[in-house]
């Protein structure tokens, strides 16, 4: 008894090793090409988007004196000198569409968008002059597209003047009257979406930027998902409104005075990569627990099974992980999880139809796999309750193991046999007949 334990406990160690080299590869390929996916996408869909409010402002000339002494006179010279004023920001409403594209590159899902923006700035020409306004609006990103760009002043299209990553053009306003300045797009993003109120933003786009005063200001904004989620040192919206599908959110401030931004992170989907790699190096504590299963109930039902019964056993569920593996490149993971399910649990039917009986195989050894290779690897896909799961299953197989062998004489079991010896059975020599002389 002793040496099998330890012959299985041998196969036990070995196949662990294994799963944990192949963990160890699948995390390697998973961000391996995922640094080179992300500049992949970002290339072909998007990065990341944080719009900003547009800008109004005119130029003027004004004189500037200098006073300089020479030679003990005082000269005093009059230069023109620009100066740049900016139109105040009076009013803001603002549309956003986000529809939300998940896209898969390698092992990794990405959560790509569509976004379609709508705003109406209101600027006032403060001056008491008609002044020559220049209307500017930076663009969220330079890796993006802009398709159905609208830029519109009182209701009049503007000519643009195109430049890295901005619109500008420029419309004369007249003294002591306000502007409409319409600006709309389509574009595509990746990962989350932002709105900030003009003040400089960190290079990740986590910090909150300089405080910025907002007044009369509205957002609303509409999404095709329910999952959402509002990033750290961000506004939440101050009404939200279930919309089929998704949300309708809105942001609406007076007087608004705040570093933060609005900001929306799109919803990740499974990832098929990490997951298949979490479930490879729990694998062993599964394999364990069907191991000492498989040992109570043999010798429950004094059946024998040989360390290379084992061996094989083990085989089959190191069969599940290493297909999941390759198989989540090209289908699904909910449906690659099933055909390896189905493929794992086959071989060790099939096999131990042949060892003990389609009885055992069927009954005992395929609801033991399907309880500890198929749903604790299962568990891994509810997110928060993989470990509760986990711990369950765990308490309730050791109480049903403590009740069904609460009889048993442990010292027996684990006493050596007794090796009889059988004599071959004794003959009696048959009798002797002596003929007279």
């Amino acid at each position: 008894m002793f040496k099998r334990i330890a012959a299985v406990t041998f196969i036990f160690l070995c196949t662990t090793v294994a799963w944990a080299i192949l963990g160890a590869t699948i995390f390697q390929r998973t961000y391996d090409s995922g640094t080179f996916s992300d500049s992949r996408v970002e290339s072909t869909w998007g990065a990341p988007q944080s719009q900003s409010p547009p800008q109004a402002s005119f130029d003027e000339k004004v004189p500037k004196k200098e006073t300089k002494t020479e030679n003990g006179k005082t000269i005093e010279t009059v230069t023109q000198e620009t100066v740049t004023t900016q139109l105040p920001l009076e009013s803001s409403r603002i549309n956003v569409d986000l529809n939300l594209e998940h896209r898969q590159k390698g092992l990794l899902w990405y959560s790509t968008y569509k976004v379609a923006f709508d705003g109406t700035y209101s600027f006032r020409n403060a001056s008491d002059k008609d002044q020559n306004v220049t209307f500017q609006l930076n663009f969220p990103t330079a890796q993006a597209i802009y398709d159905d760009l609208v830029f519109t002043v009182d209701g009049a299209a503007v000519p643009l003047t195109n430049g890295k990553s901005s619109a500008s053009g420029n419309v004369l306003v007249k003294a002591r009257s306000a502007a409409l300045l319409k600006v709309g797009y389509k574009s595509q993003g990746l990962n989350d979406w932002r709105y900030n109120f003009g003040g400089p933003i960190s290079a990740t786009g986590q910090g909150a930027g300089d405080v910025a005063q907002v007044r009369d200001f509205s957002l609303n904004m509409t999404t095709n998902f329910t999952d959402i989620d509002f990033p750290d040192n961000t506004l939440s919206p101050t009404r939200k409104t279930p919309n089929g599908g998704g949300w309708v959110l809105q942001w609406n401030f007076t007087n608004l005075v705040s570093g933060y931004q609005i900001a929306m992170t799109m919803p990740e989907k499974l990832q098929p990569g990490p997951l298949a790699g979490r479930i490879s190096l729990f694998a062993p504590v599964s394999l364990f627990f069907f191991f000492f299963l498989m040992l109570i109930i043999t010798t429950l039902r004094g059946i024998e099974l040989h360390p290379m019964n084992y061996f094989f056993l083990a085989a089959a569920f190191f069969s599940f992980h290493l297909l999941l593996a390759y198989l989540v490149d090209h289908v699904s993971i909910h449906l690659a999880f099933a055909i390896c399910s189905a493929v794992s649990i086959f071989l060790v039917i099939s096999y131990l139809r042949l060892v003990v009986g389609t009885r055992f195989a069927t009954r005992e050894a395929a609801l033991a796999q399907f309880i500890y290779l198929v749903a604790f690897s299962y568990a891994f896909f509810l997110k928060g309750f993989t470990g509760l799961a986990i711990t369950v299953g765990s308490i309730t197989t050791l109480f049903v193991v403590m009740q069904a062998t609460g009889k048993i004489r442990w010292a027996e079991k684990f006493a050596p046999r007794r090796i009889v010896e059988e004599l071959p059975p004794t003959t009696t020599p048959e009798p002797v007949t002596v003929q007279p002389s």
